[in-house]
């Protein structure tokens, strides 16, 4: 008997042991997104659920939200420590600050020099400080510049602008002809949309943010991207609801037939194209955003994001994963209809074109071109400045020259790097 339990005993422990081994493959990770542009919702969600179901154990639980909420709450659960997010989506703008500041895992050496040689060039730089990665890149994204073919037709205009001047000729005719009150929609609202709206433009006109450390954006290129913005206000051919829109703000605007020209992100495409979400479906075209003719023959933002896992995950292993799978190539393909590939094979590819050739070409174009903002640690607080400013001087409050200089002897007097 005495042996008896002794074995029994020792049974009950293996099996302890068993289930307990089975439990520690139970993990479940928290992944944090944005609602707004590239993927939808769903198109997340059911990327998560085929990855779920490819990696038996492993449950993601993700959370949504909007993408001004985005940077804010990737750093207040980094500061409460444990407990956070696994994986994050960030912005391009933000490496050097989670960097210094140690929210994101370098990833580098994960990273097979195969597959950083397959990303478009440039991509990488999305998720990228001090030659370290901190992320895979997943939304490749910059602005385009959408127009409404019907309008354009019926203004007697036989193609779209190819340069910003010939943007506001146009615009003239059409306004003119009485087609619609104000041909173009901007994304203006004080936010960060407006920077890559401005920069967009600064990087057309040959402007530049910084010349070794020093501000240049109140001169040259970048005031006259200013004046050019307030010039389309005040000629009547920018919609004056541009200062208080946002992306979506712009795509309902156009989708509705109210504007002629559109500058917004890859998304907009197949949603202004759609009969469910727009009354202009079948008119709406896109091209890359113009140059000014003399710098630049078309002008781009670099609005793409990565995906990093938080130095606070206790699942690293896990997160990696799942950031390898979203951003795979198989995957981006399948969603390639609100967000297009980061894989430089995808653009040859019948299937990823079909139905949305004109973007993929001018992707083509626009991608090489894509313009950064500035690489800084303390970003947010230059963008809070700049985004001010720029908001004043569109609002008459300040001169263009004014509110740049404003801003720029913010970044002087706090030294910012």
């Amino acid at each position: 008997m005495p042996r008896i339990r002794t074995i029994l005993t020792l049974l009950a422990i293996g099996l302890v042991g068993l289930t307990g081994l089975a439990l520690a493959q139970d993990v479940t990770l928290r992944a944090l997104f944005m609602q707004q542009a590239a993927y939808s919702d769903d198109d997340v969600r059911n990327m998560t659920a085929d990855f779920e179901q490819q990696h038996p154990g492993v449950k993601v639980d993700i959370e949504f939200v909007s993408y001004e909420a985005l940077h804010n709450k990737i750093i207040t659960a980094a500061a409460a420590g444990g407990g956070g997010y696994d994986v994050v989506l960030f912005d391009v703008i933000w490496p050097a600050e989670f960097a210094q500041n140690d929210i994101l895992v370098d990833i580098t050496g994960r990273l097979s020099q195969s597959m950083i040689d397959q990303v478009v060039p440039g991509a990488w730089t999305t998720v990228m400080f001090d030659g370290h990665y901190y992320g895979i890149p997943w939304i490749l994204d910059t602005k385009y510049l959408f127009y409404n073919k019907d309008m354009l037709q019926k203004a007697g205009i036989s193609a779209p602008p190819t340069t910003w001047q010939e943007l506001l000729d146009q615009a003239k005719t059409i306004k003119d002809a009485g087609i619609v009150q104000y041909p173009i929609v901007w994304s203006w609202g004080q936010a960060e949309a407006i920077v890559c709206d401005y920069t967009t433009l600064l990087s057309a006109f040959g402007g530049s943010f910084f010349d070794a450390g020093q501000p240049t954006f109140n001169q040259g290129g970048g005031l006259e991207a200013l004046q050019y913005m307030k010039q389309s206000l005040d000629q009547g051919l920018t919609n004056p609801a541009s200062t208080e829109s946002l992306e979506e703000d712009v795509r309902r605007i156009f989708s509705s037939g109210q504007a002629a020209f559109a500058l917004n992100w890859t998304y907009m495409y197949n949603l202004a194209n759609d009969p469910a979400e727009s009354q202009v479906a079948g008119q709406v075209d896109v091209v890359p955003a113009p140059g000014d003719g003399t710098h630049s023959q078309v002008s781009a933002v670099n609005g793409s994001m990565g995906l990093g896992i938080t130095s606070g995950s206790t699942h690293p292993d896990e997160a990696y994963q799942y950031i390898t799978y979203l951003t795979s190539q198989p995957v981006q393909e399948k969603y390639a209809k609100l967000s297009l590939p980061i894989w430089k094979a995808s653009y040859d590819s019948a299937a990823v074109a079909q139905g949305q050739e004109s973007l993929i070409a001018a992707a083509k174009q626009s991608l090489g071109a894509m313009y950064p903002r500035p690489l800084l640690i303390q970003y947010p607080q230059f963008s809070t400045w700049l985004q001010t400013d720029i908001h004043r001087a569109l609002l008459g409050q300040l001169t263009p020259k004014d509110a740049l200089d404003d801003t720029a002897n913010n970044v002087i007097r706090d030294k910012l790097d």
